[in-house]
């Protein structure tokens, strides 16, 4: 009986509340990246529209993943109202750690929000009065906490970009590709220890291969996933998990952790490429390295960076041979072929990577 309960929970919690938080990211902070991505083409008020909308999408985040968590939890709709509030303050307490901060806080203050809603003949108040202090409460005192841990990725990555090109290319290809895919901000860490060349007077030569490989793991993750789960997701998992997240594929890591496998594997082979055969080098805006194929900013980071004025080096053919490689093409090899390798050893079954509708 007890073990029943507990499946009831981690399905609420860990599948459907994640799966739903998942959506309210794409909904908000990545399409309006994707628009961000548009607005880079030179047409005259029209790119400058399309940017002005994709910033207007990061602002939303921490609501609109807090919004999709109650929906998906069966809040009353005051409750769902009301973690708009909520999730934007748990998103902005919990910094780096902000999605996490929001999937424990938001399914929290919605829970506590449903033990009064529609409980007293001024429920108008009552319910969004006590649901927005119970979140408020929980920004306030676990937020920072989860942020501070999430950073702590970061002070890691950190400290791998100080060792030598395989072994950071390893290491930070797979650290930073997990954090793309987990309810957490690889592109803040990314930023926040400014993982790229450009700016820097030290070090500035390790730091940009740190960023190239920061981006093969990124794009591992969200290509490997988009490619392997064609056959179940067709061409609309394709683009929301190819140019939109792998975060998509949450709830059913946590059914399965079998299905990260080969985008981890991938993750591992592209880094120390990127770093030691092709030396793919970011001197782009540093929150580009932890964006992967979402909305293609990964590799127009890397090109923008090869262009902007700043790059130490001619470029060559072996450059986009690479970007090419890293970013794509082997990302899509390698994910798909242990997939399947997964496959016939039952590893990985039928419907363990389909999406939620």
């Amino acid at each position: 009986m007890k073990k029943e309960v507990l499946k009831k929970y981690a399905k609420r919690y860990f599948i459907d509340a994640m799966g739903a938080m998942a959506l309210g990211l794409f909904a908000s902070l990545l399409i309006g990246t994707i628009f961000k991505a548009l607005g880079m083409i030179p047409i005259p008020k029209v790119s400058v529209f399309l940017t002005e909308i994709g910033s207007y999408g990061a602002k939303i985040a921490g609501p609109a993943m807090a919004v999709a968590i109650a929906y998906a939890l069966k809040a009353h709709p005051l409750v769902i109202f009301s973690n708009v509030l909520v999730g934007y303050m748990a998103n902005e307490k919990g910094g780096a750690g902000g999605p996490l901060a929001v999937l424990f806080i938001a399914i929290a203050a919605s829970e506590i929000g449903m033990l009064v809603s529609k409980k007293t003949k001024v429920d108008i108040l009552v319910t969004p009065f006590v649901t927005i202090l119970a979140g408020g409460l929980l920004s306030v005192s676990i937020a920072p906490p989860i942020g501070i841990a999430a950073s702590a990725v970061g002070q890691f990555i950190g400290w791998a970009t100080l060792q030598q090109p395989f072994i950071m290319g390893l290491i930070v290809s797979v650290v930073i590709g997990i954090a793309l895919t987990l309810p957490i901000s690889s592109a803040a860490i990314c930023a926040a220890i400014t993982l790229s060349g450009i700016a820097l007077q030290e070090n500035h030569v390790g730091v940009a291969l740190a960023g190239g490989a920061a981006i093969a793991g990124c794009c591992a993750q969200m290509v490997g996933f988009a490619v392997m789960s064609f056959k179940e997701n067709k061409w609309g998992g394709l683009v929301s998990q190819g140019i939109g997240t792998s975060m998509l594929q949450m709830p059913n890591i946590v059914r399965n952790p079998r299905i990260w496998i080969p985008t981890i594997v991938a993750s591992a082979i592209t880094g120390p490429l990127s770093t030691c055969v092709f030396g793919l080098k970011m001197y782009g805006a540093a929150i580009n390295s932890g964006m992967g194929t979402c909305g293609f900013l990964g590799p127009i980071g890397l090109i923008l960076g090869w262009f902007g004025g700043v790059y130490p080096e001619q470029v060559t053919a072996l450059d986009w041979v690479g970007l090419f490689l890293i970013c794509f093409i082997l990302p899509a090899v390698i994910s798909l072929g242990i997939s399947e390798l997964l496959y016939k050893i039952k590893w990985i079954k039928p419907g363990d990577l389909k999406l939620q509708d």
